[in-house]
């Protein structure tokens, strides 16, 4: 895996933008290969921009992603005796692919494989007044109010990434409620001579083995879910210029699972029209649009990849 490198130089749109995504299981490929797809036929001058796709557990077979152009298969393992823990997978895999991308690299995508592409993902690629891109969360779960002061879980964050609070505030999509910077994590882009990624996982680590951190704030489950993306929003504000994090519009990471929530004033009408939606769970065409329509030619692009009968 150490060998996995883009080759600097030569400075092409290509060579600059790198999408990233994890598979763990036989489903996971399937939701990752209709990604890919969608990529490469809607993504515009992004479409021929490398793809890695990193597997994880011990799942090693590559064949999955036959005869998709640019796309790399890499394995990838946890260290043996590391305690489960939710997303500790993404966490890892996000910190292996900044440190495997080389110095070509200025735009590191990250995808989870339950995005679809549906216009050029242009905001992705990271211009020279940003050093990442990311969308605000859709709603607040652990998030922290911003007329309040931070809880013990966002005072244990903050610490542990040297800070005392954050720099500006984001608004929750669908909850509308103005909180401090905590970012969904289906989607972002980030500039991997950061390293913001790899100490997102070295901290990560340090956070799940705080056994007195764990006991008072994430004795829950939800607490626990969503640590890592508090953890990385906590970083981003410290670690780069909140005026260098662009704020993605809500094209992107678009959550189709929560359509139905999201105030009728702010909700899409077409499918055509939003830039990277996401969903969670199996993917079922038409259901998984949640009453979103969808134009040619995306229309019979989705029928056929997933018709209406079939299951994932």
């Amino acid at each position: 895996m150490g060998e996995a490198r883009i080759k600097p130089g030569g400075g092409s749109l290509t060579e600059q933008t790198l999408f990233v995504v994890t598979v763990g299981s036989a489903e996971g490929e399937w939701h990752a290969r209709l990604l890919i797809e969608s990529l490469r036929r809607f993504g515009g001058r992004l479409s021929d921009c490398p793809m890695w796709v990193l597997l994880l557990n011990g799942t090693d077979d590559p064949r999955g992603f036959a005869g998709l152009g640019g796309v790399r298969v890499l394995p990838l393992e946890i260290e043996e005796g590391f305690p489960r823990y939710y997303f500790a997978g993404k966490v890892y895999a996000c910190s292996r692919a900044e440190e495997l991308a080389g110095d070509g690299v200025r735009s590191l995508v990250w995808l989870s494989p339950q995005c679809l592409i549906v216009n050029p993902p242009e905001l992705l690629d990271l211009n020279a007044s940003f050093d990442a891109a990311f969308r605000p969360v859709h709603i607040r779960n652990v998030g922290s109010p911003a007329g309040e002061p931070p809880d013990g879980f966002w005072n244990g964050i903050y610490r542990t990434v040297g800070s005392a609070d954050a720099p500006s505030t984001v608004e929750s999509y669908v909850g509308l409620q103005e909180i401090r910077p905590y970012f969904n994590t289906h989607l972002f882009s980030i500039d991997p001579s950061k390293g913001v990624l790899r100490e997102w996982w070295e901290l990560f680590k340090t956070m799940i083995a705080d056994q007195e951190f764990q006991s008072r704030y994430c004795g829950d489950e939800e607490h626990r879910i969503f640590l890592h993306q508090a953890l990385l929003s906590g970083l981003l504000a410290k670690r780069l210029e909140w005026k260098r994090i662009r704020v993605l519009p809500p094209e992107y990471s678009y959550p189709l699972h929560l359509h139905h929530r999201v105030p009728r004033a702010r909700r899409p009408t077409m499918l055509n029209g939003l830039v990277c939606p996401v969903y969670e769970e199996s993917y079922r065409y038409p259901d998984t649009l949640n009453g979103i329509g969808v134009h040619e030619p995306l229309k019979s692009w989705l029928t056929e990849r997933a018709p209406t009968e079939s299951g994932v």
